[in-house]
């Protein structure tokens, strides 16, 4: 039996994180400062002996015995993450030195949850991990964005100069059960305003496309990288299945049988165009890992979650 330390493990992936390594056998303790994370997604692990609930922020130091490390704390939407840029790139920095310190101490493996956002407006598409990527870094996703490239640049330094066991993944576009209605996140927002019957904003002309992968396929291919033998990553970890703005509202407005209309928006400043993974890596080095949900197939859990903890949203 592990012993994992989950950070952010109260936010919308990190539940599901805990919930599964839990269910494998492990355990977990779970550490989140509630910024974004809410104790609704955990209560339900509460009365599991081998769960155990940290309130702590990971930018100050943490001192416990741990096999694994998973650290996912920063957060991870617009919305929230530009409300305090300096916070959200201390998450991100001293978060990351925090627990690298901590790895190297127990001699824990670690894992960082980066992100697709590394490649910034990109100019390869799909995009591959080999990509450098085009970030503006002074704009206003820049906190996020520069703050996620330096814990990758942490995470590489540690590993080769103290010999810590690093693994990096970079998430792509994840939705499901458990995202915050107000996390300003496409599909969360587009479900909201569907199930209200209220115009479906969408920024921009609606051609520009993301990939989006359920939750369930993300949570399988962190734990396959965590259990990978000589292989540090960085890794794309997303569904190369590619829609428009404009196809994800027509979905969305079809499965909640809504009346709602589409509106659009001007673009915000360094929205990118496209988003795409290349996901050839993972299948060769995490044992054929790959998306097995459909986007309609994942927008009906998700959406069938926000009709029954979100009623008022009908």
């Amino acid at each position: 039996m592990k012993q994992i330390l989950v950070t952010g493990g109260a936010g919308f992936i990190g539940s599901h994180l805990c919930e599964r390594l839990l269910k494998d056998g492990n355990n977990v303790i779970c550490m989140d400062n509630y910024f974004t994370g809410c104790k609704q997604n955990i209560v339900h692990l509460l009365d599991n002996p081998y769960f155990e609930l940290v309130r702590h922020d990971v930018t100050f130091p943490y001192y416990v015995e741990v096999d694994e490390i998973y650290n996912l704390a920063c957060p991870a939407s617009p919305v929230h993450y530009q409300f305090d840029p300096v916070s959200t790139v201390k998450t991100s920095v001293i978060g990351a030195i925090n627990m690298l310190g901590l790895a190297k101490r127990t001699k824990a493996k670690i894992l960082q949850a980066s992100t697709s956002e590394v490649y910034g407006d990109p100019f390869i598409h799909p995009q591959v991990e080999s990509y450098w990527g085009n970030v503006n870094p002074i704009g206003l996703r820049s906190c996020y964005d520069e703050g996620k490239r330096c814990a990758e640049t942490l995470f590489m330094d540690y590993h080769r100069q103290h010999k810590v066991d690093v693994k990096i993944i970079r998430i792509f576009n994840t939705y499901g059960p458990r995202m915050r209605p107000d996390d300003g996140r496409v599909i969360s927002n587009f479900i909201v305003q569907a199930l209200k019957n209220e115009d479906i904003t969408i920024y921009g002309d609606g051609r520009q496309t993301r990939s989006f992968q359920y939750v369930d396929d993300l949570i399988e291919g962190m734990v396959r990288m965590m259990a990978s033998k000589d292989f540090t990553g960085p890794v794309n970890l997303g569904n190369p299945g590619e829609f428009t703005m404009i196809e994800l509202a027509e979905m969305i407005i079809r499965l909640t049988d809504s009346k709602s209309k589409i509106v659009f928006m001007p673009l915000p400043s360094d929205d990118p165009r496209q988003r795409k993974p290349d996901i050839s890596l993972a299948k060769e080095m995490m044992d054929g890992w790959e998306p097995s949900i459909s986007l309609e197939e994942g927008l009906k859990y998700t959406i069938d979650y926000f009709k029954i903890f979100r009623n008022d949203y009908k």
